[in-house]
């Protein structure tokens, strides 16, 4: 297996668990990145960027990915980021929302992840921009604006 860092540039999907009723986030505090961030990981040679997430949040929240109505099955952010420490790389990520109950997710990868924490959507913006990915500020400004535009119509936004 190559590193991390060959190729130089990585396709992502990142999938951020939402819990609509409660108005809050899961993060991870990553090890390697040593941030607070969406769960996602790499996608593999000939994978779809859906099956990545569908296998990853089994393999790192021990749970079935479940899309939010936000966005479905589609992406509904996108970023490019250059990481951070030992094998640094560029990645494209493609960000999914997912539908959760903060309760529904105990259990997460302890090898790649030293925590996991909810956030309401205020919280997460109240966080110092050096302790997040760079653009979780964006995105979770982003998804209220969409969550909003969904209840002034009564229905999930994005459908």
């Amino acid at each position: 297996m190559q590193k991390p860092d060959v190729p130089t540039m990585h396709l992502v999907s990142y999938f951020v668990a939402l819990d609509e009723a409660r108005g809050e986030l899961l993060l991870v505090a990553h090890r390697r990145a040593g941030l607070w961030l969406p769960s996602g990981g790499h996608v593999e040679p000939m994978e779809d960027p859906w099956e990545t997430v569908l296998r990853e949040c089994c393999e790192e929240l021990r749970t079935e990915a479940v899309p939010s109505g936000v966005s479905g099955k589609n992406p509904f952010f996108l970023t490019v980021t250059r990481t951070r420490g030992q094998g640094q790389h560029t990645d494209v990520s493609l960000w999914y929302v997912l539908t959760s109950e903060a309760g529904d997710i105990a259990s997460f990868d302890e090898d790649e992840f030293e925590a996991i924490k909810w956030l309401s959507l205020q919280q997460v913006l109240a966080e110092p921009g050096d302790t997040l990915d760079p653009h979780m500020h964006r995105f979770t400004s982003k998804l209220m604006a969409a969550l909003a535009r969904g209840s002034d119509l009564g229905t999930p936004a994005g459908r």
